[in-house]
């Protein structure tokens, strides 16, 4: 156990003198250790780049930019304190978050339909071969009802989340299963 401690005092002591330096007070009077390396001197507030990533449960991701204007770190990092860090940069940082939600495109145009070869997907739009946007599993037609079968045909619009989830666990026991040798 006090190994265990003696590494953690180790290893947070060696990052001390890191966060001790200018490099991550980019918005301090005068100029930082990162404005001198870009050739720029930073006065007064820092305006940077923000791109916001939005990963929907469909796996479907938008991006967003926003420039915003950085007055303090403490007040910029609580605004986005539901965002993970993924990438930052001199003029940019970027911020994803997971989204309980289907994306706007599936709520918008997004229907449930069957290939010919009886893979459940999603399209864009009423089913067609050209606009799949997502493929899941391949079901058994033969044990589908007429009308169901008729439904994917012709195409389920999806609109919700809950939609979404209920057509996908309808469907799953429908699923072919690999046939066994007798």
């Amino acid at each position: 156990m006090r190994t265990i401690w003696g590494l953690l005092i180790i290893g947070a002591a060696s990052f001390y003198p890191f966060f001790q330096t200018d490099a991550f007070n980019f918005l301090s009077e005068g100029t930082s250790v990162y404005a001198e390396a870009a050739g720029k001197h930073i006065e007064g507030p820092l305006k940077m780049d923000v791109i916001l990533e939005r990963e929907y449960l469909d796996g479907e991701v938008s991006q967003e930019t926003i420039e915003e204007t950085i007055w303090t770190l403490e007040d910029f990092w609580a605004k986005y304190d539901q965002w993970q860090l993924v990438d930052m940069d001199m003029d940019y940082i970027v911020f994803r978050r997971k989204m309980d939600d289907i994306s706007p495109l599936l709520k918008a145009n997004g229907y449930f339909g069957v290939t010919e070869d009886g893979t459940l997907t999603i399209f864009n739009g009423k089913p067609q071969k050209t606009n799949i946007i997502q493929s899941f599993f391949q079901i058994d037609l033969g044990k589908l009802e007429s009308t169901k079968c008729e439904e994917l045909k012709k195409g389920i619009p999806i609109v919700t989340k809950d939609r979404y989830v209920e057509v996908l666990e309808t469907f799953k026991s429908y699923t072919a299963g690999e046939k066994q040798a007798n």
